[in-house]
């Protein structure tokens, strides 16, 4: 598999700015992340990459006042799992009682939830914000029983907690094909049931539900835009998480979300990221 490498340099280069970055180059296709002095390395795969998506991606980036120029190269050939195991992907605990790690780790810490990925990608181990707030919100919810839906799934990592919580059925989608093949893998890899993966964007959940609790970790604009198309997949009391923004965002969340029906639970925040939960009313 042939990969491009880009290096971007940014002004100014703050953990924030790189931290950004990689989630909108990840919506474009990038797939892994590293720090590089002035900015960030990232790696894309040649039969994807769109230079015009990655372009718009820099021109509309949410942080203002931020430069960003790139250069790339063709990247070497390399075992990219080998270069995940050797670099980026260390087990991780989340609230005590969920571990998440591969299967090249050894010597890995008990937990009441343990949870098995490949690790082919830079979002969704569980190491950013947004997805360890959603699964500290996942560890403190009463799931047994519900249908919940993970919209923009990624790895399929929270619909596999979910799962291993009691939740059934579980619906999992995701925009880009890699991550519902990458999904499927995590699932089998944990042995669990009951969740259905697929590719779509909020107009494929036409038809769908209702849920009982649904989570879009995703980004602010998609999830401004899509609220609509979550509430008419929900039932009275059935239970909105939303992240993959910043606690600036969440009047601008949570204005929409009202408009819709839903009433504001509550917020949590990590390092500026912010997580919230609604409850639809009717």
């Amino acid at each position: 598999m042939k990969y491009f490498e880009f290096t971007f340099r940014t002004h100014p280069c703050t953990e924030i700015v790189t931290d950004v970055l990689a989630a909108v180059l990840g919506e474009v296709g990038f797939e892994s992340f590293v720090e590089c002095e002035g900015g960030l390395t990232a790696y894309i795969q040649q039969t994807i990459c769109d230079e015009n998506a990655i372009k718009i991606a820099i021109t509309e980036f949410p942080l203002p006042d931020t430069d960003i120029t790139y250069t790339y190269t063709e990247a070497e050939d390399k075992d990219w799992n080998e270069e995940w195991e050797k670099n980026f992907f260390q087990p991780i605990i989340i609230g005590n009682r969920c571990v998440i790690h591969s299967t090249f780790h050894q010597d890995v810490p008990k937990a009441e939830y343990d949870i098995v990925i490949n690790p082919q990608m830079a979002f969704g181990t569980g190491h950013h914000e947004t997805t360890s707030l959603i699964i500290e919100e996942l560890l403190d919810s009463e799931l047994k029983d519900k249908s919940l839906l993970d919209m923009g799934c990624g790895t399929s990592i929270l619909a596999i907690l979910a799962r291993m919580r009691g939740a059934r059925p579980c619906t999992a989608i995701d925009i880009d094909e890699w991550c519902v093949r990458n999904s499927i893998e995590n699932i089998e890899l944990n042995h669990v049931d009951d969740i259905a993966v697929s590719q779509g964007d909020a107009s494929s959940l036409t038809g769908k539900g209702p849920f009982d609790v649904i989570i879009a970790n995703i980004n602010r604009n998609i999830l401004l835009n899509d609220m609509k198309q979550y509430v008419a997949c929900m039932h009275t009391d059935s239970e909105l998480y939303m992240s993959g923004f910043y606690v600036d965002d969440i009047a601008a969340i949570r204005e929409e979300a009202e408009k819709n029906g839903l009433t504001f639970v509550h917020y949590k925040e990590k390092n500026r990221w912010a997580e919230v939960k609604f409850v639809y009313k009717g």
